[in-house]
């Protein structure tokens, strides 16, 4: 039987179908589909060690070679303080590459302060999932203007007069918790106390920001929680959230605490609209966007000021959803940075009974020999040994170590190097604090180098503990005079030990650094805590 071919396949026909098939059957022939993929492995394997080196290409520090694709991931999972500081001390640039991002660490005073002062190469970025944690429209990630016009409004909530406003709510936390510890050490001894210090702290910032808009039960959810966030915001993280890790729980924490505070926004603008007296941060800020919306509504109707009348300051009306993340941040920034501080200060104090009972007696001073005379900011400001030990705590142990910074241009930070576009460069500020040609023996806590004729006050360029440039810390006059409150009122009414453990002086990096056992306390009382 003849056999019948297709029309189309003419003995001879060269059409472009019948020449590709050709060559890709030449081309492939043999070749499996393990062998596409070990080649294609290698290719992307090769790109990725070759970006890296060419990213580190200068005068910098860092790897010889890349681990494929994730780098030092593994590593951030249970960060080191002694590899952050053996990285510190490789150099003044150093840099790591995890998964996409090549990270520039800038380890010394002048580098780091550069960085913070340069606004026109790089943005605040805390860390790579932070803009996804936090959202991007958030005002901590915005630049030029739009980040002035929530700067400008916000000044006026950290004035001496707003602080001493809040000083009363502060505490009335401060005593409520010390009952409290009094009862768990009663009920155990040697309890680790820094998850009770991240409590208070949340507890006495959410009073602060939002007042009592935040019932009781959920200032104690979002304090029971927010540690998802900070466990969500590591130095490096993988790129894109991955339901049930830690970035997806830290993003479902955060949309809790959003969707309540944006509550709180709508409840503070109906009291303020109702004429109502402001009693927290947030309603002091709503109402200076009342005040301006007023005098701008006198404008259009053809008003002047009168004699002597000051105009308010310029502020729009910012959403309910604007206030939230803005609230948000506050309490990120207190939250994890005056946990930390707390921790190291009760346990300083406590391992330091000679600087502990100066505290006491400079308390009772100011207060004029009543111990039960409410503190205010005229009494803070006559503590100076106070003042002095919780400087010293903070530089001893800083709070916040590194900065993350996104950069938005080619940054030529440092002659010979010049920081890749897209790249995230890290301010560190721990060695500025602990400089020894700056600091005399700096690794000793000793607050006397604060006080008249001490070394510490006249190096301000190494007081990076609240950074420095544009995005300092807004928050720098609160945090420091609720420490000095803190420890004094504790000096007066409580009387506290510590548990020494091998790793009581060893450093924990969560977000922020504790001790590595977390601060085993006992707490009794000295004096009947009134309220």
């Amino acid at each position: 039987m003849a056999s019948q071919s297709s029309p189309h396949a003419v003995p001879g026909d060269s059409s472009p179908e019948m020449l590709g098939g050709n060559m890709v059957s030449q081309l492939f022939g043999g070749v499996s589909y393990w062998s596409l993929a070990v080649t294609l492995f290698i290719l992307c394997v090769t790109y990725d060690q070759a970006k890296y080196q060419w990213n580190k290409w200068g005068n910098i520090v860092g790897p010889a070679f890349k681990l494929p694709f994730m780098g030092p991931f593994l590593e951030s999972i249970d960060p080191k303080f002694e590899e952050y500081a053996a990285k510190w001390a490789s150099g003044p640039l150093s840099c790591v590459s995890v998964f996409h991002k090549f990270v520039v660490i800038a380890s010394t005073r002048d580098l780091a302060r550069k960085v913070l002062n340069s606004p026109m190469y790089v943005r605040p970025c805390v860390v790579d999932i932070a803009k996804k944690i936090l959202r991007p429209t958030n005002w901590v990630f915005l630049d030029g203007k739009a980040h002035v016009d929530y700067r400008k409004g916000l000044n006026g909530l950290f004035t001496r007069k707003a602080l001493s406003e809040y000083l009363p709510g502060q505490e009335d936390m401060h005593k409520r918790y010390f009952k409290r510890w009094i009862q768990i050490s009663k009920k155990t001894p040697n309890v680790k106390f820094m998850p009770e210090f991240r409590e208070i702290n949340c507890a006495v910032s959410c009073r602060t920001f939002v007042g009592n808009y935040s019932s009781d039960e959920k200032v104690k959810k979002i304090s029971d929680d927010y540690y998802k966030v900070t466990a969500a915001l590591d130095l490096v993280n993988f790129p894109i959230i991955i339901p049930y890790t830690r970035t997806w729980y830290g993003k479902k924490c955060a949309d809790m605490v959003l969707e309540e505070f944006s509550e709180c926004a709508q409840k503070s603008k109906d009291h303020m609209a109702a004429g109502g007296v402001p009693h927290c941060l947030l309603d002091y800020w709503v109402k200076s966007m009342f005040e301006y919306k007023a005098y701008e509504e006198r404008l259009a109707r053809g008003e002047t000021l009168a004699p002597g009348e000051k105009a308010p300051a310029s502020i729009r009306m910012f959403t309910n959803w604007e206030i939230a993340q803005t609230i948000f941040t506050f309490l990120f920034a207190s939250q994890d940075a005056s946990s930390s501080a707390t921790t190291w200060l009760f346990q300083i104090m406590a391992d330091r009974p000679d600087c502990l009972e100066k505290v006491r007696e400079e308390a009772l001073r100011v207060r004029g020999g009543d111990p039960y005379k409410p503190a205010d900011i005229d009494m803070l400001d006559q503590m100076v040994y106070t003042r002095a030990v919780v400087k010293e705590c903070l530089r001893y142990r800083p709070p916040v170590t590194m900065v993350p910074y996104e950069v938005k241009k080619s940054f030529p930070v440092a002659e010979g190097y010049i920081v890749p576009k897209g790249s995230m460069i890290v301010p560190t500020l721990y060695p500025a604090l602990h400089d020894p040609e700056v600091y005399v023996d700096p690794e000793t806590f000793n607050p006397d180098r604060w006080l008249e004729g001490g070394e510490a006050e006249a190096a301000v360029k190494n007081w990076l503990v609240f950074g420095t440039g544009p995005h300092y810390c807004l928050g720098q006059t609160y945090a420091t005079y609720n420490f000095m409150a803190m420890i004094s009122l504790a000096s007066l009414m409580l009387e506290w030990e510590h548990h020494v453990t091998p790793k009581s002086e060893k450093i924990k990096v969560f977000a922020t650094i504790f001790p590595m056992d977390d601060c085993f306390l006992t707490f009794k009382e000295r004096l009947p805590i009134l309220d």
